[in-house]
C-alpha cells in the first residue's frame, strides 16, 4: 500500500477527482513542457459529463490559461472513466502529449509510469495482514502506522487536522446561497443554532455532529480549502465526527491525530482493494469510505479492541453498499452535502453496534470492501458520477 499522506490532500472543492486530480494533473504536464506557448486538453468519461459543474475547467485554467478545453462526451473505450489527454503546443506544432488519469482522492495516474505517489510503502495490503502484525508484534494501530510511515507523517497530519478545523469553523459562520445555479441555501450554521426548548443530549449530539458535516461539505461546494477524506465530495464525514469529540467532549489534540492516522488506514486499505472513485464505484466508494473511516476512527479514539475497530469500520462500509453518486447538474451538492451529514451520524451507530456485537461478526472487512468493489463495477454507468440516472435526472427544480 502506499502513503497514508496521499489519502488526505489539502486543497480547493468541489472535487477530489474531478477538481483536485485535474490541477494536479495541469501542473505536471505543465512542468514537463515549460516552454510551451499553448495548451489542449481533451476530457473524457465522467470528467466530460460532470466536469463543467465540478469545476474542472476552471481547475485546469487556473494553472494553463487559455488552454483549449474539450469535454468528449462520445468515447467509451476509456481506461478508466476520469481520462484527460494533454497536449503541448509551441508556435502553434505539437512538442509533446500526455494521456492522464484522475483515479480518486485527486491521485492522478500518468500512463506507462509509476509516480512518487504511487510508490508502494506498506508490505501489507489489506486489513487482515495488518491486524495479524499487530497481534504477532503486541502493538496497536497507530504503533504499526509509526513503524512504516516514520516521521513524515506524524509531521503532515497535524496541517490535515488543522485544515480540517478550519473548514468546519469558516462554514458555521457563512449564509446565503451555494453557486452553481440550484440556488442551494447553506444550512450548516442554522443547524448549529437551531436548539430544541425540549432537546435530548442524543438529539443534540446528532444535530451538532451534522452541523459540523454540513459546514465542511458546503465548504467544498464552494470551491473553498477542504481535505480529501478520502475525497471532496464525502469531505465532511470524519472532520465531523473528529471536530465533535475534541470540542465537545475534551479529547486532546494528539488523540485526535491518531485516530486520524487509523482512518488514513482504513481509507488506504478501501482505495488499494477497491476504489475511492464515484466514477468507477459510485458514491459507496465515497461516502461509504468515509462512514468507516469516521467509524474506525471514532472505535480507536474510545479505545476500542481492534476486533472493534474493524467491525465499526465493516459495519459502516456494509449499509452503503449499493449507494449511487448522481449528483444533480453535475454540482457536488444534492445529495451530496446532506449525504456526509447522514453518514457521519451513520458512523456513530456502527462504533456502538461494534462496541457490544464485536464477537458475533460473521463478515470481515476486506470481505465488505471487495464486494464494494465488485458491486461499484456493476452499478450502471449512469449511476457514476456521469449525472444520467437517479435524482440527476429525476430533479425538476422545484
Amino acid at each position: 500500500m502506499k502513503s497514508i499522506a496521499s489519502v488526505y490532500k489539502i486543497g480547493n472543492g468541489p472535487s477530489s477527482s474531478h477538481t483536485v486530480g485535474p490541477y494536479h494533473a495541469a501542473q505536471i504536464f505543465r512542468e514537463r513542457y515549460p516552454d510551451a506557448d499553448g495548451w489542449e486538453v481533451i476530457l473524457y468519461g465522467s470528467l466530460a459529463f460532470t466536469g463543467e459543474g465540478h469545476g474542472t475547467k476552471k481547475a485546469i485554467l487556473s494553472v494553463l490559461p487559455g488552454a483549449q478545453v474539450v469535454f468528449d462526451r462520445k468515447e467509451t473505450d476509456l481506461p478508466h472513466p476520469n481520462t484527460m489527454r494533454f497536449t503541448a503546443l509551441k508556435d502553434g506544432r505539437k512538442i509533446g502529449t500526455c494521456r492522464m488519469f484522475s483515479i480518486g482522492g485527486g491521485s492522478v495516474r500518468i500512463e506507462g509510469e509509476t509516480s512518487e505517489e504511487e510508490k508502494e510503502i506498506y508490505p501489507q495490503n489489506s486489513f487482515s495482514e495488518i491486524v495479524s502484525v499487530c497481534r504477532n508484534q503486541g502493538i496497536t494501530l497507530r504503533e504499526f502506522i509509526c513503524h512504516v510511515e516514520g516521521d513524515a507523517l506524524d509531521a503532515y497530519l497535524p496541517q490535515v487536522w488543522i485544515a480540517m478545523k478550519d473548514a468546519v469553523e469558516r462554514g458555521l459562520q457563512k449564509e446565503g446561497i451555494l453557486p452553481g445555479g440550484l440556488e442551494v441555501a447553506r444550512k450548516a450554521k442554522i443547524l448549529y443554532e437551531k436548539r430544541c426548548y425540549n432537546e435530548s443530549a442524543d438529539v443534540a449530539m446528532n444535530r451538532i455532529i451534522a452541523a459540523y458535516a454540513y459546514a465542511v461539505s458546503e465548504e467544498n461546494a464552494d470551491e473553498q480549502i477542504v481535505v480529501t477524506a478520502p475525497t471532496c465530495g464525502s469531505c465532511g464525514v470524519l472532520p465531523a465526527v473528529l471536530y465533535y469529540m475534541q470540542k465537545e467532549r475534551g479529547f486532546p489534540e494528539n488523540e485526535i491525530v491518531d485516530a486520524l492516522a487509523v482512518a488514513g488506514l482504513i481509507g488506504n486499505v478501501i482505495r488499494t482493494n477497491a476504489s475511492i472513485s464515484g466514477a468507477e464505484c459510485g458514491c459507496q466508494a465515497e461516502i461509504g469510505s468515509a462512514c468507516s473511516m469516521a467509524a474506525g476512527a471514532l472505535a480507536y479514539l474510545w479505545g476500542l479492541n481492534i476486533d472493534q475497530v474493524e467491525y465499526a469500520a465493516e459495519i459502516a462500509m456494509e449499509h452503503s453498499l449499493g449507494l449511487t453518486c448522481d449528483p444533480v447538474n453535475g454540482l457536488v451538492q444534492i445529495p451530496c452535502i446532506e449525504r456526509n451529514a447522514v453518514a457521519a451520524m451513520r458512523a456513530l451507530s456502527a462504533v456502538n453496534l461494534s462496541r457490544f456485537l464485536y464477537e458475533t461478526r460473521k463478515i470481515s472487512f476486506d470481505d465488505v470492501v471487495a464486494t464494494m468493489y465488485r458491486t461499484g463495477r456493476d452499478l450502471n454507468e449512469k449511476y457514476r458520477e456521469t449525472s444520467h440516472g437517479g435524482l440527476a435526472q429525476i430533479y425538476s427544480g422545484k
